[in-house]
């Protein structure tokens, strides 16, 4: 079997931590430099799709939805909210590290079908906490993938998303009606609660990694 090959590294902001691009035949992934185990591949994005599919079934009568997704990755979660809404939708990702809008527009961005080429996507490269501190109703759904879960892992400033402030900044960016989702590795029932705290109706919806009945579990937190 081919091995792996290093096609790209970047530096994620503010932690110093080396994030390693890598290519086998058509399949990518994404690694810590110095980790073991995978952030993202390529093969495996059914959660990341989910992400986006059930916070759009609940926007669906809403007339040209703005999105807005924390973290593009490798564009799966892009893409799917493009395939679920229509063509007045716009869907904004704000990406941290400036190198991973590069991979996306270049050899990675297939593996997700280019969802930067759809002319209803736009990319914010800055930290997507900035956005939510200045939005005041705008979005119709907000998206959040940006590290493991509300216990962060590849950056310890990311912890503010799951915060009290950073649940309250979410929601009052939100539209009437509109739906905040967070993408996590594992269950946290606490996270749940906080939400509930916050306001919100919320449950968490287990999914599979991979596709349907495949691969490891991971939670959606829809709230709205």
């Amino acid at each position: 079997m081919a091995r792996f090959t290093e096609i790209g590294t970047a530096i994620i902001p503010g932690k110093g931590t080396r994030l390693r691009l890598l290519q086998r035949n058509d399949e990518f992934s994404i690694k810590i430099a110095g980790t073991t185990g995978e952030l993202m591949n390529s093969r495996v994005h059914g959660s990341e799709d989910a992400l986006a599919t059930l916070a759009c079934e609940r926007i669906a009568d809403h007339p040209a939805p703005r999105i807005l997704i924390g973290g593009l990755g490798m564009g799966f979660t892009l893409a799917a909210a493009l395939s679920a809404t229509d063509n007045e939708a716009r869907v904004t990702v704000a990406e941290l590290v400036p190198e991973v809008e590069q991979w996306n527009r270049g050899p990675l961005g297939a593996a997700a079908g280019n969802p930067l080429d759809d002319p209803r996507a736009s990319v914010y490269i800055g930290d997507v906490a900035e956005l939510l501190k200045t939005s005041d109703g705008e979005w119709d759904a907000i998206l959040l993938d940006v590290d493991n879960g509300p216990e962060g892992l590849t950056r310890k400033e990311n912890n503010w998303i799951y915060s009290d402030a950073g649940i309250t900044a979410a929601q009052k960016a939100l539209r009437p009606d509109g739906v905040l989702a967070y993408w996590s590795a594992s269950q946290e029932h606490s996270f749940t609660e906080k939400l509930r705290a916050a306001g919100f109706s919320a449950e968490a919806v287990t999914v599979r990694g991979l596709r349907p009945g495949k691969g490891a579990y991971h939670v959606i937190w829809l709230a709205w």
